[in-house]
């Protein structure tokens, strides 16, 4: 019987040492409870978080889609709709862009999501600092007139592409608290530590928050994140651009389109001949509608029924090291909180609410940064934010730049900061790498 005891003793101690390996705390707040979640199916109809209200499907031949006047008070399905419009050139679309609408880039599997569309980005070295390219760092791949198609000369050696994130969930990531986010940080080994980002909010006056948005961390509001894709993906102007850092309060706030990088040199294209719409070309309203949709879209789930394979491959993942920076669990801020410097308050359908984003919204250095510098200054040029692993078994082109077509070689490229859990994952047996590559591919 003492033998027994003394067994069971040991057993217990083991247990307990484990226990901070294979599991991953909520980071702040233990109130909260699960996010509702997607399928992640498309013919499915469970988008709906249930911020704002539902609406009813949109018929153009009894109704136009009504975009909202203020954050929260639209409706879903009007949202949804104008979400999925394809822009024009009478509406403003160009004269330099990459798509013709937000679901263009944001459709697999389902409206809001990923895509295999690429943004390219390009610039040079002055000695080691970074300099965006004489026309912008973006370059777009569209033009609506051939003599402003954008090229770059070979003095931009610094090139960038980089694939589409998704955007479901987006509205609980907006929601979490900036403590929240450092607190996290705070937390991880030293040698690990990420870099967060602190960016202007447009509308709030360019009030600084920890960004979350963008492969850099570069936006921290959705209504700032659509106001810059607006005009940076589609070339329509509206007051959230951002455009020359101009909040949405200057005077001159949506009025200016991005210059063009021509064979012949950098050409202004804002107005007549090759910009023929007023500026502003969005009063706001859709912008308004595209935050609101991504607000109210619920949080990728995990594959259902959970593969054997993945449950094994759980705890792995802790024990190799990947939660370090693919954080399993946020709990968003309360209701009533107000974030975005004052501009949006945490509504009670996103408040208080467990997700499971697998990113720590923070810059690394893993040894693909892309040399390109936005928000957060020179020394991340070779950083970029953790990718988000929910959704990720509906993509097939993984890390920033869609160069990877499996996880394992993805895994492979990682060095720098993730050099130890890359050599962590290549120390297991072949048997439990399988393990692992199956619960990533379930989430």
């Amino acid at each position: 019987m003492t033998k027994f005891v003394r067994l069971m003793a040991f057993v217990l101690f083991a247990v307990a040492l484990a226990l901070p390996i294979f599991t991953s705390p909520i980071v702040e707040g233990q109130t909260g409870t699960e996010a509702l979640t997607t399928d992640m199916d498309a013919k499915t109809d469970d988008l709906f978080n249930n911020f704002g209200a539902l609406g009813t499907p949109i018929d153009e031949c009894v109704a136009d889609a009504e975009p909202p006047t203020a954050r929260g008070n639209g409706r879903f399905r009007d949202n949804q709709f104008i979400f999925e419009e394809e822009e024009t050139v009478a509406d403003g679309l160009g004269p330099t862009y990459n798509d013709v609408g937000c679901v263009t880039c944001h459709q697999s599997v389902d409206t809001g999501a990923f895509s295999q569309n690429m943004e390219f980005r390009a610039g040079h070295l002055s000695g080691t600092t970074f300099v965006d390219n004489p026309g912008g760092q973006l370059i777009h791949t569209r033009g609506t007139d051939s003599d402003v198609v954008e090229h770059i000369t070979t003095a931009e050696t610094v090139r960038a592409f980089r694939v589409t994130l998704s955007a479901l969930g987006d509205g609980f990531v907006e929601c979490i608290a900036n403590q929240t986010l450092q607190n996290n940080v705070a937390a991880q080994p030293f040698a690990q530590r990420g870099t967060l980002t602190e960016v202007p909010v447009v509308e709030a006056n360019n009030t600084l928050r920890i960004g979350r948005f963008g492969w850099k961390a570069q936006h921290a509001s959705l209504l700032s994140f659509s106001g810059d894709a607006y005009l940076n993906e589609m070339g329509i102007t509206n007051k959230f651009d951002g455009f020359g850092g101009r909040s949405s309060n200057a005077a001159d706030a949506g009025t200016h389109e991005n210059p063009a990088s021509t064979a012949e040199g950098v050409i202004q294209v804002t107005g007549p001949p090759f910009d023929p719409v007023v500026d502003p070309e969005d009063d706001g309203g859709d912008v308004l509608a595209f935050a609101d949709f991504m607000a109210a879209t619920r949080a990728p789930g995990r594959q259902n029924p959970i593969p054997a394979a993945a449950v094994r491959g759980d705890s792995l993942f802790n024990a190799v090291g990947c939660n370090v920076c693919h954080t399993r669990t946020f709990t968003t801020a309360p209701p009533g909180t107000s974030i975005n410097g004052g501009a949006f308050t945490v509504p009670t359908a996103l408040g208080n609410k467990i997700i499971h984003p697998f990113t720590d919204f923070a810059l690394h250095d893993v040894g693909t940064g892309d040399g390109i510098v936005q928000n957060a200054g020179q020394s991340t040029a070779n950083q970029m934010k953790t990718a988000p692993l929910w959704g990720i078994r509906a993509r097939n082109r993984f890390m920033h730049d869609g160069l990877n077509v499996n996880v394992s070689e993805s895994i492979q490229r990682h060095a720098g900061q993730a050099t130890a859990a890359r050599n962590a994952f290549n120390a297991l047996t072949a048997a439990q790498r399988a393990d692992l590559l199956a619960f990533v591919l379930s989430l």
